[in-house]
């Protein structure tokens, strides 16, 4: 449970004065061992022989403790990305620049920059690190450039992330977002905690640790992770118990931008374990990771690591909401273009402009977004063109949306919104530049469009509700209620959700009786159950009753009678096959590109085949949204009848895959929605 809010006058004054600009002097500094930015608050350092933060202090508090391997550092960069994996870049032959100026807006600044080159490759990496004055935290931006003629295809950016790792016993909570947050598990018992899954403890033998009274019995790095539309700004709260005045202090990772990220707004990633990520790239959840090849070039950023100091007894929420103003890409966009000529591949205001959105919504829309991305191709799929950027903004309830800060180029918008079945597509959307000048604000780019829910004809039922999750199903977004923070269920290690006790008979759901938040499981699985599984370490096929599951419904005569086609709809949050989240073919594999079958009253309709390159490692890792897929089956409606109809939804009996990690090697999938229609 949160601490209660700190809520005196003086408190509440000392805290405003807290987050409000201090007139400091900033200073920039290299020594013989350091690089080194302060202003009056707060202090930083980077150690030249490792190519990392090595020193944070604010008002005289230590935020990272003392180094211990790879703790005790950040924010530093590093990548899974050289032809052996991973690299921390500083440590070859880094070369270091220090910047200080004064921004537009009359403001000192200091910078850093460290660059790295992998020698077998050529390939270089670059960090950059600005301290402002009057601010507590450090504006960051990453850079990866291959320039390499002889060998033009090195591999995938599998993972790029910046890490704030501290070792100090100060940090007591960890927060993804507003409604996840939870108490850090005490690791001076992981000894007594046995690993179940990869990076995933069972904490049942510490039944007093506070994060399994408050949380869950499972510890996994997963359970704080997040689409990035939901993301402001996440890290690490110190409750004051640790601290040396009893002040409580946050670590922050602020998303002020989100344009150069790939994987648009359903893409989620870890955000803090302990430690404070920047998840640049990566495929956890099954996304798609750009190619490193001859001129690839791409700077990151800007994100911004934020710590601030509240008195003692403050909420973690508070602090949060702090750091969460700053998620806002105008925010500081001045300063921005102020060290443009410093950072790499920047791009400025003047190369932007204002978006706006008006479109005609589809009745019953709710939570409607238009995202901007890569021309021609599926958000999701924005890895193709590593020039490409990314937006999306919330469409109103009359639908206006506006959007700033649009790299100047052509778009593909798309639209979409919960409880409305497919999407509006419309590519070359072109964005100018505003230019330069006192007005370069004021042109902005109106686009007009009429959207209507797709249709097949008459619907004559649908199970779940279409917003890209499969959160409204057994085990997925329901309040686990053994726990005093009572999280999502979903967010807990899958193995804690026994589904041959919740369905001994698999599943039969009855459409117009049974109830899809308990008859309908968040995950259909092949086989369940043994590599990974704590709870039934013994593998469990069954007999259909796993990887067949049936839906029953009752139609009239005038329903089917003379009727031409009808519709069955499968939308997938995630599908796994046997490519897990590497987006590989295996010809070892026989389900990497998985077969998913629908039975019509026995008749067998024509398979969906699920290729390999939409797999996602999506609910064993804590997902209920990740690489969104759907399939339209159409069939005659000689095939129905009056009375009563099955259809049987099939994935291949003990369908699996060898996984080298931990993890579950069962195929599965995980329902958006479905929806039956006739015409």
């Amino acid at each position: 449970m949160a601490p209660k809010v700190f809520s005196t006058t003086a408190a509440l004054l000392w805290a405003l004065q807290a987050t409000q600009p201090v007139q400091a002097k900033l200073e920039a500094e290299e020594t013989d061992t350091h690089l080194v930015l302060s202003n009056d608050r707060f202090h930083t350092e980077v150690d030249k022989s490792r190519g990392t933060v090595s020193s944070l202090v604010l008002d005289g508090q230590d935020l990272l403790g003392p180094r211990s391997g790879n703790s005790g550092q950040g924010p530093y960069l590093d990548c899974y990305c050289t032809p052996s994996g991973f690299w921390t870049p500083g440590r070859s032959e880094p070369e270091f620049e220090l910047y200080s100026g004064t921004d537009s807006t009359g403001t000192d600044y200091g910078g850093i920059r460290m660059a790295d080159t992998y020698l077998p490759t050529g390939q270089v990496l670059e960090q950059y690190w600005f301290l402002r004055d009057g601010e507590t935290g450090l504006h960051t931006f990453s850079r990866v450039a291959y320039h390499n003629e002889t060998t033009p295809f090195l591999r995938n950016l599998q993972e790029l992330r910046v890490l704030f790792r501290p070792s100090s016993d100060m940090w007591t909570h960890l927060l993804s977002k507003k409604g996840n947050y939870a108490p850090l598990p005490n690791f001076d018992n992981q000894g007594e905690w046995p690993v179940v899954q990869d990076a995933t403890w069972y904490l049942g033998n510490t039944p007093d640790d506070p994060y399994v009274v408050e949380m869950a019995d499972y510890f996994t790095k997963y359970t704080f992770s997040d689409p990035f539309r939901d993301l402001d700004a996440y890290g690490l709260f110190a409750d004051g118990s640790n601290t040396e005045d009893g002040s409580t202090f946050g670590a922050w990772m602020v998303m002020n931008t989100k344009d150069t990220y790939f994987g648009g707004p359903t893409h989620s990633d870890l955000t803090v374990d302990g430690i404070v990520y920047n998840y640049i790239s990566s495929n956890h959840h099954g996304d798609q990771t750009p190619n490193i090849t001859n001129g690839f070039d791409r700077t990151f950023g800007p994100q911004y690591y934020y710590f601030n100091k509240y008195p003692e007894g403050s909420d973690i929420l508070e602090l949060h909401a702090d750091a969460a103003q700053f998620a806002d890409p105008e925010w500081n966009a001045e300063f921005y273009d102020s060290i443009a000529e410093h950072v790499a591949n920047y791009v400025p205001s003047s190369d932007r402009a204002t978006w706006k959105l008006h479109v005609d919504l589809p009745k019953n829309a709710e939570r409607a977004l238009a995202v901007l991305s890569q021309n021609g191709v599926d958000f999701q799929d924005n890895v193709l063109d590593t020039e490409a950027y990314q937006y999306w903004g919330e469409i109103d309830a009359e639908g206006y949306a506006t959007i700033p800060m649009v790299k100047a180029g052509t778009y593909r918008l798309t639209i979409y919104a919960d409880n409305i079945f497919g999407y509006y597509v419309k590519d070359n959307v072109v964005v100018e530049p505003s230019g330069k000048g006192k007005n370069k604000h004021d042109k902005r780019h109106m686009t007009h469009a009429r959207w209507r829910e797709e249709t097949e004809g008459k619907e004559i039922w649908r199970i779940g509700k279409p917003d890209r999750s499969c959160a409204e199903y057994l085990h997925g977004a329901a309040p686990d209620k053994e726990h005093t923070l009572e999280p999502e269920q979903y967010r807990i290690y899958w193995g804690d959700w026994d589904y041959p006790t919740d369905f001994p008979d698999g599943v039969h759901f009855k459409v117009g009786e049974s109830d899809e938040a308990k008859d309908w499981n968040y995950i259909h699985w092949s086989v369940f159950g043994g590599k990974a599984n704590y709870e039934r370490p013994e593998t469990y096929v069954g007999t259909g009753d796993v990887n067949n599951w049936t839906i029953s419904f009752d139609l009239e005569r005038d329903q089917i009678h003379r009727k031409r086609q009808a519709t069955f709809t499968v939308q997938l949050a995630g599908a796994k096959t046997a490519a897990g989240n590497t987006d590989r073919f295996n010809a070892s594999e026989p389900h990497a590109n998985l077969q998913y079958t629908v039975s019509v009253n026995g008749q067998d309709l024509e398979p969906w085949i699920i290729p390999y390159n939409q797999s996602s490692s999506c609910g064993v890792r804590s997902g209920a949204t990740c690489y969104n897929v759907g399939h339209k089956f159409e069939f005659h409606p000689r095939l129905l009848k009056e009375g009563e109809n099955e259809l049987v939804l099939s994935l291949p009996y003990n369908a699996t895959n060898y996984e080298p990690a931990k993890l579950a090697e069962s195929v599965y999938v995980q329902y958006d929605a479905l929806r039956f229609e006739i015409v």
